[in-house]
């Protein structure tokens, strides 16, 4: 299945899909790019995995872009003795650094930065949230709880602290060899996880370079108090609903995406809707009437991207999931108000400049002129294409780059189809030819169409969009 949405399809890998078969079946089915999570699996299996997509990218004539997502500082609990022990509402329970197995009154957490910011009146979240510890007192080595919320908890359950910024860094020592080896692959994106500040994506950053493309997870509250920072320092933003919803209040959530949304939008950066989207496909053919309705306002709210988790890492229908979001996108795409909604929801740019003008002209023009088929866009760092596809245009935008890496990375933007053009030029009528000739072969433009050209003068010069010119295919 060709790309013939607008609003770009993310599918992870895990033991349901990492076969060469299944993989094919869901880019058939419509995925756009995949991410590989490096909390599971080894570094044999995520090299696989890569060579795969490679191979497949090749076969299937079209860019998959490939998100290497890092684990960040995951925080969890020890061992305990049993599979798994009954915490009663009321009880005492104590975390400390002993590593010896747990039982119904103790259990190891071993990181020594939890106690460092610990303090009486806190509240700690256990296994996304089922469980809830009150601390009554702690030291730099013990905290003594009180359980609010009851329940079974076992082995290497996840801890969260709401409200509480961690004297940690995103980017733990796992990360630093796993980051190493997925720029190594050649993956396209690099996932922050667990991002507290703008300093942390200055971090990763100098560790990554030029070598990918950084996008940043919100799923703290801290970090929603450096957003817009955040955002201008990150390639694209991803709104991490499961911890988001664990380490602030459920129902701010759907407000929080809205912002996050919005904010990325301002900023011409791409932003993808991430977890739980059609959660019920883990064990079920068919989702629930309410995920179709979140995987539609997510669309509508203008997501760049929006992306399955377990659906396909280790659901029993992962073909299935990718196949239905496409469909739910498919279909509020196709509605009449969906573009006009698309208009409507544009935010003023943040330090507009020229290119910012040009590409708010190109979409501008796509509306009026008549038999136009495609917005092409001339780029060499992305930028112009972020700028282009922030106006949500109803038209496709091509765009043309010299760079394979950059091609494979704009896979995720809205309503971009990456192309690799060589072409050194020497004068504006090569231009023209060249974006014509790309828009026919691809199969978006034939004679008596239009086209609309957004690029820099002087030629072949980087960073200066500066130049609309539209095209009638003879």
């Amino acid at each position: 299945m060709p790309q013939d949405t607008h609003t770009k399809i993310l599918a992870t890998i895990g033991p349901s899909s990492a076969t060469r078969e299944q993989i094919e079946k869901l880019i058939d089915a419509g995925a756009d790019a995949f991410r590989i999570n490096f909390s599971h699996g080894t570094h044999e299996e995520h090299k696989e995995r890569v060579k795969i997509i490679r191979q497949l990218e090749k076969e299937k004539g079209r860019f998959i872009s490939i998100l290497a997502d890092m684990q960040g500082p995951k925080l969890r609990v020890g061992l305990f003795k049993e599979d798994k022990v009954l915490l009663k509402e009321g009880q005492t329970f104590v975390l400390d650094m002993n590593p010896a197995p747990g039982d119904d009154k103790r259990v190891n957490l071993p990181h020594k930065e939890i106690f460092e910011a610990l303090k009486a009146g806190d509240d700690l979240l256990v296994n996304d949230g089922y469980i809830v510890l009150h601390v009554e007192s702690c030291t730099d080595k013990q905290a003594v709880t009180t359980v609010k919320v009851g329940g079974y908890i076992s082995s290497h359950k996840g801890v969260n602290l709401p409200n509480t910024h961690l004297p940690i860094s995103a980017i733990t020592e796992k990360d630093r060899e796993d980051l190493k080896f997925a720029l190594k692959l050649g993956v396209d994106w690099i996932g922050l996880s667990f991002v507290q500040s703008a300093e942390d994506v200055r971090e990763a950053r100098r560790l990554i370079g030029d070598k990918a493309w950084l996008i940043s997870k919100l799923e703290k509250p801290s970090a929603i108090d450096e957003l817009e920072d955040i955002i201008q320092l990150s390639d694209a933003i991803m709104v991490a609903r499961g911890d988001l919803g664990v380490e602030c209040p459920i129902q701010t959530v759907p407000v929080l995406q809205k912002r996050i949304v919005s904010a990325c939008r301002r900023h011409a950066r791409p932003v993808i809707v991430a977890t739980q989207m059609l959660e019920s496909m883990i064990n079920n053919p068919t989702p629930t009437r309410a995920e179709v309705s979140d995987v539609a306002t997510a669309v509508y709210d203008g997501a760049d991207t929006v992306m399955l988790s377990a659906e396909t890492a280790a659901g029993k229908y992962p073909v299935e999931a990718v196949q239905m979001m496409h469909r739910i996108v498919s279909q509020v795409e196709a509605d009449p108000l969906f573009f006009d909604m698309m208009r409507n929801l544009r935010r003023n740019p943040s330090n507009a400049g020229e290119a910012d003008s040009i590409t708010f002209a190109a979409s501008e023009l796509s509306c009026v002129l008549r038999d136009v088929k495609a917005i092409v866009t001339y780029t060499t760092s992305g930028l112009t294409t972020f700028l282009t596809a922030r106006e949500r245009p109803y038209l496709p935008i091509l765009a043309l780059t010299r760079d394979i890496e950059v091609a494979r990375r704009l896979v995720l933007v809205w309503g971009v189809h990456p192309l690799i053009n060589k072409d050194s030029f020497k004068s504006f009528d090569k231009v023209e030819d060249c974006a014509v000739k790309a828009a026919k072969e691809a199969g978006y433009a034939k004679s008596g169409d239009h086209i609309i050209i957004t690029a820099g003068f002087p030629l072949n010069t980087k960073g200066r969009t500066n130049m609309l010119h539209t095209v009638y295919i003879k």
